[in-house]
């Protein structure tokens, strides 16, 4: 079957300003939000896992891509969602996570993990060879042609397990591809490098890239996949920041954007638009970056809801609740491996960043078992609902639905509320409800 994301090149090729915003999350109130939105939106709902949070080993998840797509699957069907309208993806798909292995034996391993998330049925891969590994030189660029060679195999790759693929099952969805990283590492900036010195992809390097990657593919016969090559990732100038973010300047970007109307076949695809304005998001669309990806957006709301009902808790038992937020903490303290080398300055700093940063590095903590077995008690301890004054105070927006009996009163329905609330800038922007 042909992948309907392609609608999304056709709708921006018709001059319709319609795109699709990428869940990049594997948190499960996360993804509840991002597909009850969808049921209310009567829209598709794009969720993607990267090379770190899943791979063939599990990942620092304990998922497999196969095991991912159970999960999310499951969360669907107990939402009631139409799976149909329901696209699955791999980010940053390559020797990410395997860059301290000689060449040979990285892509090795990046030829297994594409194999992982093609025959487990994902229907979006980004292809990402553009990090180094052990034996190239430190010195020098990676050329654009080491890294089409590499990722035209992992596309050879992806294009003989989906063959296999059709073996077994028949009605089975093609994959696009993505291709290209004009961005920060999953996860975002590290060492407190500023997000203001981010420069917007230039015209003749995007060109070039496309160009490279294009003879690559077609030279070792992959003429049916570049077909299916439906973005590439480019840098127009949005970037994350501990209180903040580069919010999205299309006058920088003028010249880029007009470069894509080039292309009949080719979108944009945006990386790290966390906490862009609901109107830079709709600029975003319209000037071409039709892929709008969001992952520490939506789990930094996540975590503003937990310690909004944290407060709220404490107002109501003290110390006798489950002490959430020092919970928390203390689980960053004990394994700072998730946020060390992104948080820099004097203690005092460092100590308001681990909660509170837009980079958000608390999401790789929520599944720790002291942290889990607190909100568990949290959510237990105001399952019969948050007292309205409280609500008021902690949570005024879910408060007003509460009150217009537009929203259940009780702590999961709160949390995945809030996270809709972010949503909401996305579905704005991309009008994805006009794709299917």
């Amino acid at each position: 079957m042909k992948n309907p994301l392609k609608q999304i090149v056709k709708a921006q090729k018709e001059g319709r300003s319609v795109g699709i915003y990428s869940c990049c999350s594997a948190n499960v109130y996360v993804i509840k939000a991002a597909l009850l939105r969808g049921k209310q939106d009567n829209s598709c709902v794009l969720i993607e896992s990267t090379a770190n949070q899943c791979d063939q080993y599990g990942g620092y998840t304990g998922m497999t891509p196969a095991d991912f797509k159970k999960f999310v699957e499951g969360i669907a069907d107990e939402i009631g969602f139409d799976k149909t309208r329901l696209f699955l993806g791999g980010d940053h798909l390559g020797p990410l996570t395997f860059a301290s292995k000689n060449e040979e034996e990285a892509m090795k391993e990046s030829d297994e993990l594409i194999r992982a998330y093609v025959s487990a049925g994902f229907t979006k891969i980004h292809i990402d060879t553009s990090m180094r590994v052990a034996d190239d030189d430190v010195n020098e660029r990676l050329s654009d042609e080491t890294i089409a060679r590499r990722g035209a195999r992992l596309a050879k790759v992806a294009e003989e397990t989906f063959a296999e693929l059709l073996k077994t099952n028949p009605n089975a969805v093609e994959p696009v591809y993505i291709v290209g990283s004009e961005v920060p590492i999953p996860g975002g900036q590290q060492g407190g490098a500023a997000a203001d010195c981010v420069q917007v992809t230039k015209p003749e390097d995007f060109k070039a890239t496309l160009a490279t990657f294009e003879k690559a593919f077609k030279d070792n016969g992959l003429d049916h996949a570049w077909s299916n090559v439906i973005g590439i990732v480019v840098q127009p100038g949005v970037e994350e920041k501990d209180a903040g973010c580069t919010e999205y300047d299309r006058s920088k970007a003028v010249e880029l954007c007009a470069a894509i109307k080039d292309y009949d076949n080719i979108v944009f695809e945006g990386h790290s638009t966390d906490y862009q304005t609901k109107i830079k998001l709709r600029e975003l669309v319209e000037d071409g970056i039709a892929i709008l990806k969001v992952g520490p957006g939506l789990t930094f709301s996540m975590r503003e809801a937990l310690f909004a009902l944290a407060y709220a808790e404490k107002e109501l038992l003290g110390d006798k609740g489950s002490n959430f937020m020092e919970v928390l903490d203390q689980a960053m303290l004990a394994n700072p491996k998730y946020w060390q080398k992104h948080y820099v300055g004097t203690q005092d700093e460092i100590n308001l960043k681990r909660k509170y940063s837009f980079s958000d590095r608390c999401r790789y903590y929520m599944p720790v078992e002291s942290v889990a077995k607190a909100r568990e008690q949290m959510i237990e301890n105001l399952k019969d609902g948050v007292p309205l004054n409280l609500l008021s105070q902690f949570m005024p927006i879910q408060y007003t639905k509460v009150r217009e009996g537009l929203l259940e009163n009780n702590p999961e329905a709160l949390i995945i509320d809030r996270v809709c609330n972010t949503i909401d800038e996305y579905l704005y922007a991309t009008h994805q409800s006009e794709l299917f």
